[in-house]
């Protein structure tokens, strides 16, 4: 299964492209679309979408997983994050490709086993994870790794194992249960 993994943002929004057979994931592709703040926030939309439309075309993904919307302090921010990330869900939904969405603690427990890591520790376990010489930069590139690493060992992860009907898929692995073998 492919992933691509995005981490939106006003700013800079990451991406990330892996490949996961069960048992290991291998990256494809990361990096981060950055608009300028000079842009107006309109034009700062299109570009995400249409540059998140050509990574999707290039890359062809089976699926994709975004962050989910968390709380912040400025709503101004917050309302900002959340047109981003609609222009992530339009691109990804007008390719066809179904969308998972991720908590933030969520993607940072299934990558370091923690909910309130630190952006440093899932760097470093990205790096681990993927074989990779070096941490993935920027920050938001592999944040968005994390999140098709978190898709790949939650939801692609317990699909391939288990025969159950999506709605009863367990949402962590120690919830997993193997069916009886006949």
């Amino acid at each position: 299964m492919r992933v691509f993994g995005i981490d939106p943002g006003s700013a800079r929004t990451g991406y990330g492209c892996i490949d996961a057979d069960g048992s290991r994931c291998r990256l494809v592709a990361f990096g981060a679309i950055t608009a300028s703040p000079r842009l107006p926030f309109p034009d700062r939309l299109t570009r995400i979408f249409d540059e998140l439309t050509a990574l999707l075309a290039a890359n062809r993904p089976t699926c994709v997983a975004v962050e989910g919307v968390f709380s912040a302090r400025n709503a101004s921010s917050a309302l900002k994050l959340g047109q981003a990330r609609g222009a992530a869900l339009v691109a990804a939904s007008k390719a066809g490709l179904r969308v998972a969405e991720y908590a933030p603690s969520e993607v940072k427990r299934a990558v370091v086993g923690y909910g309130r890591a630190d952006k440093q520790q899932v760097q470093q376990m990205i790096m681990l994870l993927l074989g990779l010489d070096a941490p993935p930069t920027p920050h938001d590139a592999s944040d968005a790794l994390a999140i098709a690493v978190c898709h790949a060992h939650t939801a692609g992860g317990t699909i391939a194992l288990s025969a159950k009907p999506a709605g009863q898929v367990p949402r962590s692995w120690r919830r997993y249960r193997p069916e009886a073998r006949r």
